[in-house]
């Protein structure tokens, strides 16, 4: 009798202890449910931001590509004033663009006669492009060599001291090397998405 009630008192106490360790699986995989749930919800939000940002700045594109001009993938916006290279560079930079590059001829041109329409008083043009960090190799701004160049008669031609390149209106658009530090009216380039 003793032993029947011992088994009896231990198979209660089995089937207590699985009830017990059933329970608590069932609870840490509800748990681990809801932290899923939860990690999901949040890549859902964090996607969500992403897209409201970037749909922010293609708004803001649009409204720099209406009051500039747009030509293929590029969108070009004049300066209201002039400044030196360094400082209408951040400025671009800070409009989410940078000072124009041209390419290829066609953006020369683009170029040429964009800033004639909305600065016909505009002569000279900063340009994106510096041989500062390596004398003799112009580079973008971005620190990419270049595999397109529109050279003036003579150009490049100021060495050491001459670091920066402009747009010239009275040599139909061709570039010319200049002090940095010379104020000059310039165009920001936006890249469309």
């Amino acid at each position: 009798m003793a032993q029947t009630g011992l088994m009896i008192f231990l198979l209660i106490s089995l089937l207590l202890l699985d009830q017990t360790i059933s329970q608590a699986s069932k609870f840490k995989a509800r748990k681990h449910s809801k932290r899923r749930v939860k990690d999901d919800l949040k890549t859902q939000i964090d996607k969500l931001w992403r897209e409201v940002n970037a749909l922010k700045e293609i708004q803001a594109l649009q409204s720099v590509c209406l009051r500039g001009t747009k030509a293929h993938k590029k969108c070009y916006l004049m300066s209201e004033g002039t400044k030196h290279f360094h400082e209408a560079n951040e400025d671009c930079i800070a409009k989410g663009g940078t000072l124009a590059i041209p390419r290829n001829n066609e953006e020369t041109n683009i170029l040429r006669d964009y800033s004639r329409k909305s600065a016909p008083g505009a002569a000279e043009l900063w340009l994106g492009v510096t041989d500062m960090a390596h004398e003799g190799r112009f580079v973008d701004v971005n620190g990419m060599a270049l595999l397109y160049s529109n050279w003036d008669r003579a150009q490049p031609n100021g060495g050491k001291r001459e670091n920066c390149v402009f747009l010239s209106q009275a040599a139909q658009g061709k570039w010319v090397d200049e002090v940095c530090r010379t104020a000059k009216r310039y165009v920001c380039e936006f890249l469309i998405p």
